[in-house]
């Protein structure tokens, strides 16, 4: 239902968008335009088939990503959609509207699907776009779902119960126990269940096989505890994690086509913002040398390990007094650090003390996206302290990344270790559309000032 309307609301768009900008004139955007049938046909396919792949048709992103969220995919969605209409038009030029009446399509399509979809979520049910799951087990990998939905209310599942199975000590609420007294597929139907979650403690003990199978082909989808976790948290549980899963999931694809796009997306978006960010560069380089009365550098150099474990030598506007590791000890960034200078506290706050890595990215050192870059220091404690450390660095460190727009400001080993799952999660499923996502949600970060020390 909610496509159909959003097929209407991109054809009506851009009729109302092509004669808006001719003022009506329907001769006029005849001579100059012809029928417009199969160019709004054109642009309609375009536009839905980017909004399928941003997601905005899975249910469960639905209900994962909340309102605001959901605003920002579609933002996304709608910018990704520049390069593939201008791709047509210049392959397709029949198919081409003059470049005003383009935008304007663009920007009465925006306004007419968010509209069709705050009216959408406040008509309908949510429930409706949660999955209906049901957990084989009882045991303490089972309890981590328990505690999971106490303390996310805004899960895509419903879990329907769960089944006990083997010898696993019961770990999970007694009303939530389902008895194993009937096959599982009279469970599955009876519980309306789309999918089964295994998470037996030791699946050597009376997994069962043939039930499992019959549900399979039956439609209904069987998923192990990390991918169910990965799915639903946007980062990889590392205290269910065992390398075998590393090696069996999905995911951690490497191509030269997968390299070379992320290059040329990196190089073409700091290209396109260096020109824009270059003033304010100049700005802020004048207010670090000010404030120093020119007796301190204004870009700090610092060493930090990129891709492949390979340290490369950082830029940043210096936010610090240049006596701040007098005694040779890294120390965390802190809230409120005494370290930090005036001018440094504000270009912080709003990230302006990162630009100069624009330049980085350019060189080949970083990515526009990727996981944030750390000192070899904290790297070499961080490794000894956890096994999967490493693996974040299978790609380029990135300016921003998930885990700066899932998690807060990290000022210690913990931190760390919670950002390392969100990294995990990038590192196995990073695309250039999940790239723009985090684009367009590191700009809500930065506006709202929030985890900045």
């Amino acid at each position: 239902m909610l496509g159909f309307f959003e097929v209407l609301v991109f054809v009506l768009s851009f009729y109302a968008g092509v004669h808006l900008r001719f003022s009506g004139d329907a001769q006029t955007v005849a001579e100059y335009f012809g029928p417009l049938e199969m160019k709004a046909l054109t642009y309609t396919v375009v536009m839905m088939v980017s909004m399928v792949a941003f997601g905005l048709y899975d249910r469960a992103s639905w209900f994962m990503d909340g309102y605001s969220n959901m605003l920002l995919r579609v933002v996304a969605c709608f910018l990704f959609s520049i390069f593939p209409l201008s791709v047509l038009f210049y392959l397709a030029p029949e198919t081409s509207l003059w470049r005003g009446a383009t935008l304007l399509v663009l920007a009465m399509s925006l306004l007419g699907i968010i509209g069709v979809r705050a009216f959408f979520l406040s008509m309908v049910d949510h429930s409706i776009f949660k999955r209906r799951a049901l957990v084989l087990g009882i045991g303490k990998r089972a309890s981590t779902i328990e505690k999971l939905l106490k303390n996310t209310p805004l899960m895509g599942v419903n879990v329907v119960g769960y089944v006990q199975i083997g010898g696993d000590d019961k770990h999970v609420n007694d009303q939530t126990l389902i008895q194993y007294d009937r096959p599982l597929r009279e469970i599955v139907k009876e519980g309306r269940v789309d999918e089964i979650v295994l998470a037996v403690d030791d699946r050597r003990k009376g997994m069962p096989v043939t039930d499992l199978l019959d549900c399979k082909m039956e439609g209904v989808d069987v998923v192990d505890l990390l991918t169910f976790f990965e799915r639903e948290t946007g980062k990889v549980n590392l205290e269910l994690m065992n390398p075998s899963w590393l090696f069996l999931s999905d995911g951690f694809r490497v191509s030269t086509v997968r390299l070379i796009t992320k290059r040329v997306f990196d190089v073409f978006v700091s290209l396109l913002l260096l020109p824009i960010f270059l003033p304010v560069m100049v700005l802020v380089a004048a207010a670090v040398w000010f404030e120093s009365r020119g007796m301190e550098p204004v870009i700090y150099k610092q060493v930090r390990v990129g891709e492949g474990n390979k340290d490369f030598t950082i830029y940043k506007f210096r936010s610090m007094g240049t006596n701040a590791e007098d005694d040779g000890v890294a120390r965390w960034a802190e809230k409120n650090d005494m370290r930090v200078t005036r001018v440094g506290g504000f270009i912080r706050k709003v990230r302006l003390d990162e630009l100069p890595q624009i330049f980085n990215i350019l060189k080949g050192d970083m990515s526009f996206v990727g996981p944030r870059p750390e000192r070899p220091e904290f790297v070499g404690n961080l490794e000894k302290d956890h096994s999967y450390y490493r693996e974040r660095h299978r790609v380029k460190p990135g300016l921003t990344g998930w885990a700066q727009v899932c998690y807060q400001y990290g000022d210690s080993l913990e931190d760390a270790y919670e950002k390392l799952e969100y990294d995990l999660y990038y590192v196995k499923n990073y695309s250039i559309f999940l790239d723009l996502l985090i684009i367009v949600q590191t700009i809500r970060v930065v506006l709202a000032g929030q985890g900045a020390h």
